[in-house]
């Protein structure tokens, strides 16, 4: 494995660096430190897909280990893009001895750079208490960029033809799950019906829950995790999983844990409620209807649904329902502000097929 390395990284690496070192591709990296704050954050980028591994907070003696860093990376991003385990297994032992050196010419170090700008542009999606960043690596690597003259990639898929080249077969071993999600409104009808894969974090599934009722991730939110139906007795919820740690200084009788690198696969079957929006109090009820041992996708779709989601900071539900009054009624004065307003706000009509476009983002 050859890591080829920015003068700032190897400045941090303060390791050997070989002179003309050739590398099959696939097994080779490009990388380079930056800073998300008072943290230094590792970014490598394969120098055969563009695919990123995402490190952050690393320290001094990460640097002398960062070959292995990178190879559990790849372990473990790769397991939650859905790879096999044994195609995983056989990349990393292909890996080899590594091999440090500086970046190679102008083309590689620029993507390199702009899948660093990416990591920036991402850094909502960090998870403090890990070293290695799944879902922003996902992400970053889900991005289209250019690959010369009227030319475009997207990193994962052109990482999944390499290990179906590698494999000689399918490369995705997956589980997923249907869940219908029900927003709590008297009077309207408003649900999805997704397909999710179980190894997906609560993090990542609260941003395809604002994807699919079309919020715009303004506002606080949280899981309540129930048992299933059969078991729910005394009707109390098993865990609570938040997005700030500033919602422990409001911790009652249910325990409760950051949302951070827990995933459905942690607690399902279970039904669950996600709130988003304190104010408005927008309330989802999540019922799992079955799950699928061997699914064809690694990323979530929209099955089904019906009714449009207000709009943000509408008010709760008595505002919704009051601008609902306003914009079906043709003739009212202020029809033409409130749909400009809403439209602001991200209110859409349902359109199953482009929010599947989003999520496969």
């Amino acid at each position: 494995m050859l890591i080829q390395c920015t003068k700032k990284l190897l400045d941090e690496v303060k390791g050997d660096v070989a002179i003309d070192v050739d590398e099959e591709p696939l097994h080779s990296w490009h990388a380079n430190v930056i800073k998300l704050g008072r943290k230094k954050v590792v970014v490598l980028v394969n120098d055969q897909n563009r695919y990123a591994i995402v490190l952050y907070g690393v320290k001094a003696k990460d640097f002398k280990q960062l070959d292995q860093l990178l190879l559990k990376g790849i372990e473990r991003v790769y397991a939650a893009e859905g790879i096999k385990k044994e195609i995983i297994n056989q990349v990393v032992q292909n890996a080899g001895q590594t091999t440090y050196a500086k970046t190679k010419n102008p083309t590689t170090v620029a993507r390199l750079n702009k899948a660093c700008e990416n990591v920036e542009f991402g850094e909502d999606m960090i998870d403090p208490d890990t070293i290695i960043q799944e879902e922003l690596s996902q992400w970053v690597s889900n991005t289209l960029y250019g690959n010369g003259k009227n030319s475009y990639i997207v990193p994962n898929e052109e990482l999944y033809k390499d290990l179906e080249e590698l494999s000689g077969g399918e490369i995705f071993s997956i589980e997923a799950v249907v869940l219908k999600v029900t927003l709590q409104l008297r009077d309207y009808n408003v649900w999805r019906r997704l397909r999710v894969p179980t190894n997906t974090t609560f993090s990542s599934f609260h941003r395809i829950l604002q994807t699919t009722f079309g919020w715009m991730n303004a506002h606080l939110h949280d899981f309540m995790i129930y048992p299933l139906e059969a078991d729910k007795h005394n009707n109390r919820p098993l865990m609570n999983l938040v997005s700030s740690k500033h919602a422990f200084d409001f911790q009652g009788e249910t325990p409760m844990a950051l949302e951070g690198g827990k995933k459905l696969s942690d607690y399902l079957p279970a039904s669950m409620v996600y709130t988003y929006d304190y104010g408005d109090y927008w309330v989802h009820e999540i019922e799992v209807e079955r799950i699928i041992q061997n699914s064809d996708l690694n990323y979530s779709v929209c099955l089904d649904g019906e009714g449009n989601a207000p709009p943000e900071d509408v008010g709760g539900e008595g505002g919704f329902e009051e601008f609902l009054q306003i914009v079906n009624d043709v003739n009212h004065p202020d029809r033409k502000d409130m749909m400009d307003w809403a439209i602001s706000q991200g209110y859409k009509s349902f359109d199953k097929d482009v929010i599947n476009r989003l999520l496969k983002k």
